[in-house]
């Protein structure tokens, strides 16, 4: 992995553990609904734009080095595999 994906993929994580121990504290104290929807909502974006981090550090080390090292079907069977994980 590229450390500066790795370093800005633990950001992102660290912030959603935060925010998540904020859902958790919002549902205890039973916040209103909307308000623990849209922080739900964030979250998400927030794993969306981690996991888009972690590919493109992805695409651009492993896989150009699968392919370098003459892995073209496993890597793309990889990248099929998430494709078809993502859009289930």
């Amino acid at each position: 992995m590229l450390p500066d994906a790795k370093s800005e993929a633990l950001k992102r994580l660290n912030y959603i553990d935060g925010h998540l121990s904020g859902i958790r504290k919002m549902l205890e104290e039973d916040k209103y609904c909307v308000d623990v929807l849209k922080q739900t909502y964030a979250v998400r974006r927030a794993i969306e734009k981690m996991e888009s981090i972690l590919l493109e550090g992805h695409l651009h080390s492993c896989v150009v080095e699968g392919i370098k090292d003459g892995r073209e079907e496993q890597v793309v069977g990889e990248l099929t595999d998430l494709y078809l994980l993502a859009n289930k």
